[in-house]
């Protein structure tokens, strides 16, 4: 996020202009000057980019979803305006699917859309959530499989990470294999994991996974204590504590699954770096949590592997 002086009545004072400004070009009309118009779509451009710098940690989501909505609206208007009713249905579909969208997203973050779009817009209140103690504990991939092998129960938090490294098959293949070791696997999705509701869905469902093994964050929370192994693979926010335990944090709050009460949890991550929130993650620095260095597919068929050889 980037801010600085004034930066909300600079805003406001753009939005005002570049609204005035287009009311002259409509009333204008044909005779409106080509000058006028590139200066009011400079305008548009600049107040677009101001509304997003000062968006940071738990609101960025909620703003991709506002921004998708607004797309939607932007092109049923300009439908009306060209009198073309596939570009007016096509706006309507999307800006009403994008707004709907955006009010769960809202929801799934325990922040209220009037708050996310007028009060605090992009505000995490300065904090960055405080320098956690301890070090990471680094696992390698055998030791991991082991472990998972010799669990009762597994769960699997997915991630963004997931669909970037594009690991979801090699993980259900990984599942095959503990479930005919009479392992009880199970997938824990949070609400805003990905970058919209049910993008983990979409990715396990196209690997294969039964939507009976699929279970949102109310549905498993209460599960985590009791499994022996909590595997996170590119998952981050929804998975710090600190939205629980730490006030001062910016996505304090949220809520997120429990994987930090799990017996052991394992956490298939490319490196040290923080979240979509830029805050360093607690449950990283956990005495029960190991970390597996990697790209998430590789590692996965690390797992694989070593599960195969026991």
């Amino acid at each position: 996020a980037i801010r600085f002086t004034s930066q909300r009545a600079v805003t406001l004072v753009i939005a005002v202009i570049t609204v005035v400004l287009g009311l002259i070009v409509l009333r204008q009309g044909h005779e409106a000057s080509g000058f006028a118009l590139f200066l009011f779509f400079a305008l548009a451009f600049g107040l677009g980019i101001l509304m997003t710098l000062p968006i940071g940690g738990a609101d960025m989501p909620v703003v991709i979803s506002l921004y998708n909505a607004l797309t939607g609206l932007a092109v049923g208007f300009e439908g009306f305006v060209l009198q073309n009713p596939a570009m007016m249905i096509a706006g309507i579909v999307v800006g009403s699917a994008g707004t709907l969208l955006t009010q769960l997203m809202a929801k799934a973050m325990n922040r209220p859309i009037s708050n996310v779009l007028f009060s605090n817009f992009g505000d995490t209140g300065g904090a960055e959530g405080g320098e956690v103690k301890g070090t990471m504990k680094p696992i390698e991939a055998t030791d991991a499989g082991v472990m998972m092998a010799f669990s009762d129960k597994v769960i699997i938090v997915p991630g963004y990470g997931m669909a970037v490294a594009q690991a979801q098959h090699k993980l259900w293949e990984l599942v095959q294999l503990l479930q005919e070791r009479g392992v009880t696997v199970k997938f824990a999705i949070h609400p805003v994991a990905g970058r919209m509701p049910g993008h983990m869905n979409v990715l396990l469902a196209e690997a294969g996974v039964p939507y009976d093994m699929i279970y949102d964050l109310d549905e498993i929370n209460n599960d985590f204590s009791t499994a022996d192994v909590a595997l996170v693979i590119g998952a981050n926010d929804v998975v710090n504590p600190a939205a629980r335990n730490n006030p001062d944090s910016p996505i304090y709050g949220m809520p997120i699954l429990n994987v930090d009460q799990a017996k052991n949890v394992i956490v298939i991550k490319r490196g040290q770096g923080a979240g979509f929130s830029g805050i360093e993650n607690e449950l990283f620095f956990a005495d029960n949590t190991r970390m597996l260095y990697g790209d998430g597919q590789e590692m996965v068929s690390k797992l694989i592997a070593a599960i195969k050889e026991i």
